[in-house]
């Protein structure tokens, strides 16, 4: 490569580019209704904790993945995901994070969304702005999903993630946007770092 595609770009995905949490909007959308009835037990406690500072990012994404998921027809989540990036990821973009893409891609630098959210939605959705992907894939076996990741949950492993596919300190300059304890190693990461929409460094 060379000019500003040695260039690298690293995005969050939910409250970074977006302006809420994209990962627990699908929850509900691809939840059942007996599920749904159920979460206030299953999931309450964990979610009082995570609020409470008691229980990690990590943690209670774990525990609702694996409700929602356990056993579900593979086929059936996918399609769910494809319509909801199709019909609603857009109208959940921050106008401000989609200026700051068009910028990256203007300058034909790579672009990359980092996210602990899944796959099968953000790659429609990545498809369109020409990222490359890091982000959490759900386990499938015979055709039914787990409710594990598979390996396993990139959110606390962002680094290590990126640093598979890419060699950092083979560009020239490094942009990280961010918003959470999670996107901090990944910022480390960067010559000009954006936390919660600001220039930090």
């Amino acid at each position: 490569m060379d000019g500003p595609a040695r260039h690298l770009a690293l995005f969050d995905f939910d409250h970074t580019v977006t302006h809420c949490d994209t990962y627990s909007r699908f929850l509900r959308r691809a939840s059942t209704p007996e599920q749904l009835a159920g979460a206030r037990w299953a999931i309450g406690p964990w979610l009082l904790g995570y609020r409470a500072g008691l229980v990690s990012a990590a943690a209670i994404r774990r525990r609702v993945t694996r409700f929602a998921f356990a056993g579900r027809d593979a086929g059936e989540i996918a399609a769910l995901a494809e319509a909801y990036a199709r019909e609603e990821l857009p109208g959940l973009v921050r106008p401000e994070a989609l200026q700051r893409i068009e910028w990256h891609r203007a300058q034909g630098h790579t672009l990359v969304l980092v996210s602990a959210s899944l796959d099968l939605y953000l790659v429609p959705w990545c498809e369109t702005y020409g990222f490359d992907v890091v982000c959490n894939r759900l386990e499938e076996v015979d055709g039914r999903l787990t409710g594990r990741y598979q390996p396993d949950d990139c959110g606390p492993h962002k680094v290590r993630e990126i640093r598979a596919r890419f060699d950092p300190t083979a560009f020239e300059r490094v942009y990280a946007y961010g918003d959470s304890r999670e996107d901090r190693p990944m910022l480390a990461l960067a010559h000009e770092r954006w936390y919660r929409g600001r220039r930090i460094a």
